[in-house]
C-alpha cells in the first residue's frame, strides 16, 4: 500500500475508533449501519468491481444472513455459531447463483440475479412458519463476549468495527494474491485470461460465493444490531442501492465501498433537512455524479492526474512545434 493511502486508511480508522464515543445513541447506530454496509459492499465490489460480474441480488444474501442469525438466536443457538453458519450458507448459495454467470453475461446476468432476489423475497414474505412473513422476527438479541454484554450500542459498534477491519484485511490479502490477479484478469478479458491458464469457471463461481459470504456475515450483524427484521429490508430496491454504493464509490477500488456506503447510508440522513424533497435531492446528486465521474468518486484523483499530464504534453508539443517553426525560419 502506498504511504499516502496507508496514512489515509489509518486516519479513517482513528476516526472510526474515536468519533463514536462522542456521539449520541442514534449517531452510533448510524455509524454501525455504515460499517455493516461497508462489509456487505466489500463483497459486492469483489463480484462486480474486481471480477466484472453483474449482480442485482446482493440484498438476498444480506437477508439470508439476517434471517439465519435471527432464527438461530430465537432457537437459543449462540450468536458466535450463527454468524459463521450465515456466512457459510451464503457462500454455498452464492456458488449456486454463480452458475448462470457461466452461460449469460452483462445485462442478462443482472436480470438473472434480480430474479433470484425477487424469488427469495417472496419466500421471506410468504413462509411465515420460518420467517414470520410480513410480521418479521423481533426481539433479536445481541451477543455477549467473555461475560461482557454487547447490548449497549457503543459496545456493539466496536464489535462490528472489528469484523469490518478483519474482513478488509482478509480481502486485501486475497486481492494481492494470485487469486486477486485472476479475478482482475477475468474482468478485463475472460478469453485472454483463459488462454493464460486461468480457470474462468472456478473464479466466476468464487467471485459470487465470496461476495455472498461477506453479505451474509453483514446481514447477521445487522439482525442483532436492529433487533427486528422483515422482508421489506431485502427487496430488489435494496440490491440496487448496494450496487449504487459500489458504483458511486468506484468499482474495483479497494476503498470504494467505504465512500460509497457514506453516500448510501450517511448522505440521506444529512439530506433529511430537505424533508419531502430529500429523495429528489439525493437522486439528482447521484445522477450528476454519474455524469461527471462515471468511474466513481475514487477515480477523481486519477482523472485530475490524467488532465494534468494532458496539459503538460500539450504544452510540450506546442513548444516543440514553436522550436521547429523557429528553426525553419532561421534556415530560410
Amino acid at each position: 500500500m502506498k504511504p499516502v493511502k496507508l496514512l489515509l486508511a489509518l486516519a479513517v480508522l482513528a476516526c472510526l475508533l474515536i468519533v463514536p464515543g462522542f456521539l449520541k445513541s442514534y449517531g452510533v447506530h448510524l455509524f454501525t449501519t455504515w460499517l455493516v454496509y461497508i462489509i456487505a459492499t466489500m463483497g459486492l465490489n469483489l463480484t462486480v468491481g474486481y471480477a466484472g460480474q453483474k449482480s442485482l441480488g446482493h440484498a438476498a444474501f444480506f437477508g439470508i444472513g439476517a434471517y439465519t442469525m435471527a432464527i438461530f438466536l430465537k432457537a437459543g443457538i449462540s450468536f458466535w455459531l450463527g454468524l459463521p453458519v450465515a456466512a457459510l450458507l451464503c457462500f454455498v448459495v452464492g456458488l449456486i447463483l454463480g452458475f448462470p454467470a457461466l452461460r449469460v453475461q452483462t445485462i442478462y446476468l443482472a436480470f438473472a440475479t434480480l430474479g433470484f432476489n425477487t424469488a427469495l423475497w417472496l419466500v421471506m414474505r410468504n413462509e411465515e412458519w420460518l420467517t414470520g412473513g410480513t410480521f418479521g422476527i423481533n426481539n433479536i438479541a445481541r451477543p455477549s463476549l467473555g461475560g461482557i454484554s454487547l447490548e449497549p450500542n457503543l459496545r456493539y459498534y466496536y464489535l462490528v468495527l472489528f469484523f469490518a477491519v478483519a474482513l478488509a484485511a482478509l480481502l486485501w490479502g486475497l486481492l494481492r494474491s494470485p487469486w486477486g490477479k485472476a479475478f482482475t484478469a477475468l474482468r478485463d478479458n475472460p478469453i485472454r485470461a483463459e488462454s493464460l491458464g486461468v480457470d474462468i469457471r472456478s473464479y466466476t463461481l468464487l467471485s459470487f460465493a465470496i461476495g455472498a459470504a461477506f453479505a451474509g456475515l453483514a446481514g447477521g450483524l445487522y439482525a442483532s444490531q436492529v433487533g427486528f427484521i422483515d422482508p421489506a429490508l431485502f427487496t430488489v430496491g435494496q440490491s440496487i442501492m448496494m450496487y449504487l454504493m459500489v458504483v458511486v464509490g468506484g468499482p474495483g477500488y479497494f476503498f470504494g465501498p467505504v465512500l460509497g456506503s457514506v453516500v448510501g447510508v450517511i448522505l440521506p440522513e444529512w439530506l433529511r433537512f430537505a424533508q419531502a424533497w430529500y429523495l429528489f435531492v439525493f437522486g439528482t446528486a447521484i445522477v450528476l455524479l454519474m455524469i461527471w465521474l462515471p468511474d466513481g468518486l475514487l477515480s477523481l484523483p486519477e482523472r485530475l492526474r490524467a488532465r494534468r499530464r494532458s496539459r503538460i504534453e500539450s504544452a510540450e508539443r506546442a513548444a516543440r512545434a514553436a522550436q521547429v517553426g523557429a528553426s525553419s525560419g532561421a534556415a530560410s
